[in-house]
């Protein structure tokens, strides 16, 4: 034991691991760069400066990834989280053994695939159970995930399902920039068809809550206009002013602190300005040219509406690449760093709540 658990509050031993939050990393799909950009993040000390990293994963999947990328770090095999070393050079790990065979890389799996979801489930236990903080993951690979006969769409779902939550949104973070988003995996067609005064308000309203949730007490939210200049009083649309406009007024009416419709081509840029504490962007593209634009590299995805933080890449498995120990590791060591930054006001906000 490492440590007890009173009123959902963990009390773990040596000196509560220095004070840094416990981040769980998962390695991903095992055929992709997962597990090279894994190890290429723990290869840079600042990453030890701010968090305690436990990765959870397999060790063939470790190893191989050491040889691709020709770094030469001390694995750490531990049962539990409080069990790691946490130094510099070294790679604390939960092993799932669940790689028999030997793994294709740069290929679909659905052994990889298999592997890659009980590598997010033991993440998602280990963080329910107060034994991280908050999870970092590397990605994955819808079809292998499907070819394992897993019937999730990614990583969101997983989480949101797999810990009851309800109310779980997409936001990304580069720089000064947050960024949620009203309509996603959708057509523009659809996505222009869903932008009501009804969703739109309700959407805000779960912004807030997240914002709170992430420590910032009165957050300020941006809207980001449809159409073209926010439709120029209706010559060029006019769902700015028939569901945009009244959507904000109704989340003003209770109390949120809202400004909109703003011209999209201006809202990003005043909110990585300080201007918001966040945007909301009304389709994918809209907010992902946005913050890719800003720094394609450092871009985060972040889950909330969970009882932990979670983040991760905004990239895919890069099979084209896997195997050749040149995937970049930054947007990894950004996801890692982000989740460290949030993990203990999140929990604490969710204690409260």
């Amino acid at each position: 034991m490492c440590g007890i658990l009173i009123k959902n509050i963990s009390l773990r031993s040596e000196t509560a691991l220095a004070n840094k939050p416990l981040i769980g990393i998962t390695l991903g799909d095992p055929a992709g760069i997962g597990p090279e950009i894994v190890v290429k993040a723990l290869a840079n000390k600042e990453i030890y400066d701010v968090v305690n990293p436990v990765v959870i994963g397999e060790k063939k999947a470790l190893e191989k990834a050491l040889e691709l990328t020709g770094l030469s770090l001390e694995l750490n095999p531990v049962e539990k989280p409080c069990e790691g070393r946490y130094r510099w050079g070294s790679i604390d790990f939960i092993d799932l053994k669940n790689l028999e065979t030997e793994i294709p890389i740069g290929k679909v799996s659905p052994l990889a695939g298999k592997a890659a979801f009980e590598f997010i489930k033991k993440a998602i236990e280990l963080a329910l159970n107060d034994e991280i903080d908050g999870v970092a993951t590397a990605p994955i690979n819808k079809e292998a995930i499907h070819g394992a006969g897993i019937n999730f769409i990614g990583h969101t779902e997983m989480f949101t399902e797999l810990t009851g939550s309800k109310n779980t949104l997409t936001m990304f973070q580069v720089q000064n920039l947050r960024i949620f988003f009203l309509t996603r995996h959708i057509s523009l067609l659809q996505a222009c068809m869903q932008v009501t005064a009804d969703r739109i308000a309700k959407t805000l309203f779960l912004c807030e809550e997240a914002l709170r949730t992430l420590g910032f007490e009165k957050p300020r939210l941006a809207v980001a206009a449809l159409n073209p200049h926010g439709g120029e009083g209706g010559l060029f649309g006019d769902e700015e002013i028939k569901e945009i406009i009244p959507a904000v007024e109704q989340a003003r009416a209770r109390g949120l602190r809202v400004e909109g419709p703003i011209a999209a081509d201006s809202v990003f840029y005043l909110a990585n300005k300080g201007y918001f504490d966040a945007v909301l962007s009304l389709y994918h593209d809209q907010g992902h040219i946005a913050a890719k634009m800003l720094d394609f590299e450092r871009t985060v995805s972040v889950t909330t509406g969970l009882p932990f933080i979670r983040t991760s890449v905004d990239h895919g498995t890069a099979f084209d690449i896997a195997g050749k120990g040149v995937a970049s590791s930054v947007s990894m060591e950004e996801a890692i760093k982000v989740a460290g930054s949030y993990a203990f006001r999140v929990k604490r906000n969710k204690r409260r709540s």
